[in-house]
């Protein structure tokens, strides 16, 4: 009996934008950027043009097509997390007579991005009897060529807008950018406890939520970003 596969062949997107930033976690209050895009922020991408509960998106390679330039600005952003159930007024002022809730912070963004992600799926145990490979992969082709997503793909941040466009099989890769240097342990992606808690909700971050860094590198403008249950990749 032939064995039904339970990967997709690579495929690869290009993704460019003027901004990015990809936030160091040992830095995230005043924002400083990675210096190339963390896997995790190719597979938000990725999951944005297509995802369903039975594939999971593995990202194997990030080419980097443009030099890595740096940006400093300073915004204003809202120190509180609003509750769903209630809205805050965002110039509200305090008892010191200064904003309640602005805060003007500084950041180090990247500046004119663009790269090229080569990634592939595998099917999840929460696969359906019409899931398969092929039909996703025709789905993901179908949705990037036609520029299709379930909301606009980011940079890091929101406000850091991607756009993308599949790069087909027949057609050759723009050369990246001829650079060395090491990147120091990178974030890799988060690995989510999706024990429901108890309003019954399967998605929520407790402590029991990891982050997995890998030592990354970038050999000829080229980040080879390896398999999330590897040994290169630590807690």
């Amino acid at each position: 009996m032939e064995e039904i596969p339970k990967r997709s062949r690579t495929m690869r997107l290009r993704a460019w934008g003027p901004n990015a930033c990809f936030t160091r976690p040992e830095m995230k209050v005043e924002r400083v950027s990675y210096d190339v895009m963390t896997p995790s922020a190719a597979r938000g991408i990725l999951e944005a043009i297509h995802w369903k509960p039975a594939i999971r998106w593995q990202v194997e390679r990030i080419d980097v097509l443009k030099p890595i330039r740096w940006e400093s600005v300073r915004r204003n952003e809202i120190g509180h997390v609003m509750a769903a159930s209630k809205g805050i007024f965002i110039d509200d002022i305090g008892n010191d007579g200064k904003p309640k809730y602005r805060l003007q912070r500084a950041g180090l963004l990247l500046r004119d991005v663009d790269y090229i992600v080569h990634a592939h799926f595998e099917m999840t145990d929460q696969v359906g009897t019409e899931d398969t490979v092929v039909k996703h992969e025709q789905m993901f082709w179908r949705r990037a060529e036609k520029g299709q997503a379930f909301h606009r793909p980011y940079f890091g941040c929101r406000e850091f807008a991607a756009d993308f466009a599949l790069v087909p099989d027949a057609q050759a890769l723009p050369e990246p950018v001829n650079e060395n240097r090491e990147l120091g342990y990178m974030l890799h992606d988060i690995c989510h406890d999706n024990t429901p808690n108890e309003s019954g909700s399967p998605h929520f971050c407790n402590e029991k939520c990891q982050p997995r860094f890998f030592k990354a590198a970038l050999k000829g403008g080229r980040l080879k970003v390896p398999p999330l249950n590897s040994r290169e990749v630590r807690a």
